[in-house]
């Protein structure tokens, strides 16, 4: 007899891979499933948060890839961290108004940054990246305009920028607001000096008293002048802690520009990456068939849920690698085949301890929870280890900024960690379904019989000859 729980476990299962499977239904089925008939997906939507397609990588997607490395001039004394920190800030903002969708630029060791951007040329990609980020003052003209704040020393008229600040900016508290304190050098304290004069001529809630901070041609800070600014200053009225810390390192980083260089650049066309895409899914397609049917052959009844359950397992990892989401690449997608494969052991080790404890006369029931309990130390131990191998891999691919090799660990990590679930609750639920049933008394089904009546046939013939 089937318990209540085990019932509603089971429903649950289903409702959530029926839920899995719509969420990574391809846009066009057509180019991995055979036939054209089937219906297109659609994709996850939730109010303003939206998963169309998966994330692919460079080489699955096609783009450029560059290393980046901090070039700072020899006499640089600031926080090369928080500079850099800054620009990889900048970066992203110019590729994201390139209009440049699932760009990534991260931290990586040895002061890098590395930097994918998706179906861009590499010769565009280093035009985009390769600019000097430009911070600088900036006000309003009486007719309405925003232009650069200026200054007349030693007769020529400069611009307020970045270069005119000390690299000693900090944020601190002011009652229930946040404010940042900053320095200026000789040439900036003239400038500055000027610049506020002049605004402090218009009332308080005339835009012409307003200063503006620019960073790479956009607004990142708007500030009324309070008083004369010369060699020190301080803007107050920052929402936040961690917003008066950001615009601390903006104005850091700005006040002398860390140089960027390539050290590393590669680029993959669209078409080859849209060829490994249709080729990986045929592959995995081929493989979990592969691997379906050697379980049904061999261990029948169980084999044919291990099957099912293998279709679970696939739906939500999928699922987990479309909403989280996991950029998939080639070595990505190897990791996940991999996984199947540790899926598919962790199933053979619960059948087998399951076949001998049927052999010993167990009822079905009996011999799930004996063959799970003798199984589980094996799984686990077995997946433990895969974790911590993962857990190295991603560890030496950030300090050596190899993404193939971070994205190999995670997908794995995931997978490895999605087929535990499935081997030890799915396929149990599986299994606990057919308790009960006419199915579960004929132990040809689980390839038990022919060893079981073996041994019948030798005690019989024992009897026989005492």
């Amino acid at each position: 007899m089937r318990s209540t729980s085990t019932v509603a476990l089971f429903l649950f299962v289903v409702v959530l891979t029926a839920a899995a499977a719509i969420a990574v239904w391809p846009s066009e089925p057509g180019r991995y499933l055979p036939g054209d008939f089937w219906p297109s997906g659609r994709g996850v939507k939730v109010g303003g948060w939206e998963r169309e397609t998966m994330r692919l990588g460079l080489d699955l997607r096609g783009g450029s890839y560059l290393v980046l490395e901090a070039d700072p001039p020899d006499n640089y004394e600031g926080d090369l961290g928080e500079a850099l920190d800054v620009a990889r800030e900048v970066l992203e903002r110019r590729v994201n108004e390139f209009g440049v969708s699932e760009a990534e630029v991260q931290s990586a060791s040895g002061n890098r940054l590395t930097v994918q951007v998706p179906g861009m040329s590499l010769t565009d990609a280093q035009n985009l990246i390769g600019k000097t980020a430009q911070l600088e003052f900036r006000v309003i003209t009486d007719a309405n305009e925003v232009v650069p704040a200026t200054g007349v020393v030693n007769g020529q008229t400069l611009t307020m920028s970045g270069q005119y600040l000390k690299s000693n900016t900090y944020p601190s508290r002011i009652s229930t607001t946040y404010a940042v304190n900053f320095e200026t050098t000789s040439t900036g304290a003239k400038l500055m000096e000027q610049i506020t004069t002049r605004a402090l001529q218009y009332a308080e809630n005339d835009p012409r008293r307003l200063l503006l901070i620019y960073l790479d041609d956009q607004e990142i800070s708007s500030a009324v002048v309070q008083s004369v600014i010369s060699d020190q200053g301080q803007i107050t009225g920052q929402p936040s802690f961690t917003a008066s810390r950001n615009l601390s390192k903006q104005l850091n980083a700005g006040a002398l520009p860390i140089p960027l260089k390539t050290v590393q650049s590669s680029e993959v066309s669209a078409t080859l990456g849209e060829d490994s895409v249709r080729d990986s899914v045929h592959a995995g397609e081929i493989g979990l068939l592969a691997v379906a049917l050697f379980m049904i052959l061999y261990y029948r009844l169980p084999g044919l849920l291990a099957a099912l359950a293998l279709g679970v397992y696939t739906s939500l990892t999928l699922a987990v690698f479309k909403l989280w989401p996991v950029t998939l690449t080639l070595s990505g997608i190897a990791a996940f085949v991999l996984s199947v494969g540790m899926a598919v052991d962790a199933n053979i080790l619960i059948f087998e301890r399951m076949k001998e404890e049927l052999r010993r006369g167990r009822t079905l029931n009996s011999a799930i929870d004996i063959g799970f309990r003798r199984a589980w130390t094996s799984i686990r131990d077995s997946n433990v280890s895969t974790f911590i191998t993962c857990l190295i891999l991603y560890w030496f691919g950030d300090q050596f900024g190899a993404a193939l090799v971070k994205g190999f660990a995670l997908t794995l990590a995931i997978g490895v960690g999605v087929s535990m679930f499935s081997a030890i609750t799915v396929t149990r639920t599986f299994l606990k379904m057919v308790v009960g049933t006419p199915l579960a008394r004929n132990h040809w089904l689980f390839n038990a019989e022919e060893t079981k009546s073996a041994g019948s046939g030798r005690a019989a013939a024992k009897a026989q000859e005492g």
